[in-house]
């Protein structure tokens, strides 16, 4: 099966995930067969993708048009040979039990064309043992969706034992082809990458409660604020449901051993029925309590560097047994689980050497498998790092931003903190300030284009731990640094085009304001949501939304810390074009390789002049009049007005 043959995909299984996934199909163009047991169980997985693109439609994320499309090419069926029949490739969601999905492989083998490809959407068994249920183990793969499917962009790729590279490439041409982001598990082992690192985790979280070395409030106080995740380890079991971890964790104990034992506290909180938010209480009571109230101050390094090293442990379980690399450990995680770094560079940065002496003391306290020091974390501890242990092809230049060359003479920044919706971090105002140094060194680079991966052209900075790091010198410290970078993108020599889809907010808003021009697609939201939070705009927007919208409208931006359309923002003067959002990509490019094509050093002197101008009107007179003497002796000037007389388009060469 090549990927250019898949028109038809069968979902079975019309659950939360088994809709969410044919939804994502059928809006990327696939006629979609959605089937489940019973006509009750799929009517309602099509009434809630009806219901859930009607909602896209709403907020703009889609047009109507796309909602009806994509409607119209999904179907509900009950028969398995009406469903299956004529599928290229089998996505099957049913029930994350062993027994159950045997069953469905062999009703979908009877019918099933010989060439078709089958995906199971299992978030941790076996993908070799499922695949001897079939009669194509080599067309057999594993495709885990998170959930909900339709938001996140995590889509792990797992090989079974006997599965063909060339399933693994379609099933990955497919993925990408969903907007979404493929990740290879090279072998199969439970829990893949993702529940791999979260499972554990939360395990040894409840081992220190189980043996009364941490309470709740202190493992996730140290998780959320110390640690930076996006969430208390305990916040996150309510959430996901901790029935489902320790399923989860039962089928890794029974496959890898005893280093995945389940914890006593995990154990009675199960037994309890205390699932988590789906049963009104879990580590939490959100019934009769307050629900999650983690304390920003109650964390200690001693947890801290328990769960650091756990999680080391486990990357290098991964990379050692030949699962995965720390490239795509890090990208998996930061996608799946929104961590704001990967845990393979987080455990890096506390020191590996450090992680391995505290597993090494804890064995030695209670010899108890899961503080046995892995492989992997032992051999990436002797080289450096698990980053500088990776081959040096394989890394990424920038950690937070990619660099493109789309031709055209422009240069593309893409910022790619997609997890986190490209909020602005520390190491992404470096990394920025960097990329506009690369670019003014590259004569072939005449215009930059900004642009955000995934929903967001960046939704702010990123905040999480900011609460429990208030210090005012080193805010004030955070708030100069953005300032200067924001300033050199503002002050670079070539013109800067902020291309927005989805939300400018916060530091995101700011750092559009440094662009010389912004374009915005229809479905984008913008504003200044700091009062909210009780701080302002610090990244230099007091100043210049004033210089951009005027003092009354900047005023009415900032005070309300409303979201505004992307229509409202053009009649404000803060946009300079909304174009449709399917052709957002081209518009962006366009404007930025029109200005690509202009005169470079009057655009750099240009430039000079209206910021010199801004609030010194004489100082901005006396450098236009400057430059412009300085212009009268260029050759772009004769080139300029060579084809002006002659009806043609210049092409200027900056000299």
């Amino acid at each position: 099966m090549e990927f250019d043959e898949i028109e038809t995909i069968a979902v079975l299984g019309a659950g939360s995930m088994g809709h969410g996934i044919a939804e994502v199909a059928a809006l990327a163009g696939f006629d979609v067969n959605l089937r489940d047991i019973k006509e009750e169980f799929v009517q309602n997985g099509y009434e809630q993708i009806e219901w859930s693109l009607e909602k896209l439609a709403e907020k703009d994320q889609i047009s109507e048009d796309e909602a009806n499309s994509a409607m119209d090419r999904v179907e509900p069926y009950v028969d398995v040979e009406a469903a299956v029949g004529e599928a290229d490739f089998v996505i099957e969601a049913v029930p994350e039990k062993m027994e159950i999905k045997k069953d469905v492989y062999s009703d979908v083998e009877e019918h099933l064309p010989e060439e078709a490809i089958i995906a199971t959407n299992t978030s941790s068994l076996s993908i070799t043992n499922l695949a001897e249920e079939t009669e194509r183990p080599e067309q057999f793969c594993g495709m885990h969706f998170f959930n909900p499917p339709v938001r996140m962009q995590l889509v792990e790729v797992i090989s079974g034992a006997e599965t063909a590279d060339e399933t693994l490439d379609v099933t990955e041409e497919l993925a990408e082809a969903f907007g979404k982001t493929p990740v290879r598990v090279r072998k199969d082992s439970p829990g893949f990458i993702v529940n791999r690192i979260l499972v554990p985790l939360m395990n040894e979280a409840c081992w220190m409660v189980s043996e009364d070395e941490a309470t709740i409030e202190e493992i996730d106080s140290t998780t959320k604020f110390d640690v930076g995740l996006p969430m208390g380890a305990f916040e996150l079991g309510d959430q996901v449901g901790n029935d489902v971890t320790y399923h989860v964790l039962e089928y890794m104990h029974d496959v890898l051993g005893d280093a995945y034992e389940p914890a006593p506290f995990l154990e009675e909180t199960v037994e309890a029925e205390k699932f988590g938010k789906k049963t009104g209480e879990g580590f939490y009571d959100y019934e009769d309590g307050e629900g999650v109230d983690v304390p920003v101050d109650a964390g200690n390094e001693e947890i801290e560097n328990r769960l650091l090293a756990v999680m080391a442990n486990e990357v290098g379980n991964l990379v050692g047994q030949d699962v995965s690399n720390p490239r795509d450990i890090d990208q998996a995680v930061m996608l799946g689980a929104g961590y704001p770094e990967g845990p393979a560079k987080m455990a890096d940065e506390a020191g590996l050497e450090t992680l391995v002496e505290h597993l090494d003391e804890k064995y030695e306290e209670s010899e108890h498998p899961r503080y046995e020091v892995s492989d992997g974390l032992r051999e990436a501890a002797k080289a450096g790092g698990f980053h500088d242990a990776d081959d040096e092809e394989d890394l990424e230049e920038f950690e937070t931003i990619e660099l493109e060359y789309p031709g055209d003479m422009v240069g593309h920044i893409k910022l790619s903190r997609e997890a986190r919706m490209n909020t602005v971090n520390p190491q992404m105002l470096e990394d920025l300030s960097d990329a506009v140094d690369l670019f003014e060194e590259d004569d072939d680079v005449r215009a930059i284009l900004i642009t955000g991966k995934g929903r967001a052209f960046s939704a702010g900075a990123d905040v999480t731990g900011m609460a429990s790091n208030a210090d005012p010198i080193s805010a004030i410290g955070l708030s100069q640094k953005g300032q200067s970078t924001f300033g050199k993108l503002e002050g670079c020599s070539m013109p800067v085009v902020a291309g927005i889809d989805g939300f400018a907010l916060g530091g995101g808003f700011e750092m559009a304001m440094c662009a010389d021009i912004r374009v915005a697609s229809e479905r984008s939201e913008l504003g200044t949501p700091e009062h909210n939070l009780g701080l302002l705009p610090g990244w230099g927007g007091t100043q210049r939304l004033v210089d951009i919208v005027g003092l009354g409208r900047a005023k009415e931006i900032v005070f309300t810390a409303e979201r505004f359309d992307a229509e409202t923002m053009y009649d404000y003067g803060y946009v300079n074009e909304v174009v449709d959002n399917e052709e957002f990509e081209q518009k962006a490019h366009e404007w930025a390789a029109d200005l690509a094509g202009g005169p470079p050093i009057a655009q750099q002197l240009t430039k000079r002049a209206m910021l010199k101008g801004l609030h010194d009107r004489e100082a901005g007179l006396e450098l236009e009049s400057q430059a412009f003497g300085h212009l009268i002796n260029t050759d772009d000037l004769m080139t300029g007005i060579t084809a002006f007389m002659g009806d043609e388009e210049p092409e200027f060469e900056g000299k």
